[in-house]
């Protein structure tokens, strides 16, 4: 990815409400893979689709 796309992303992100420390969690997540910077809302949706998986 070139600045100009990263600079597109991070300002996306800002778009959609996200701040300054949870933009960089995210690409520090991306990056890295570290299940520490995982954004929390994506952690509940997995947690809410394993339920309904168990449950089905």
């Amino acid at each position: 990815m070139n600045m100009q796309e990263v600079s597109r992303l991070i300002l996306g992100l800002r778009e959609l409400g996200l701040s300054g420390d949870e933009i960089n969690d995210f690409l520090l997540y991306i990056e890295s893979g570290d299940e520490n910077y995982k954004p929390k809302e994506m952690i509940k949706r997995e947690q809410d689709c394993q339920d309904k998986c168990n449950n089905t």
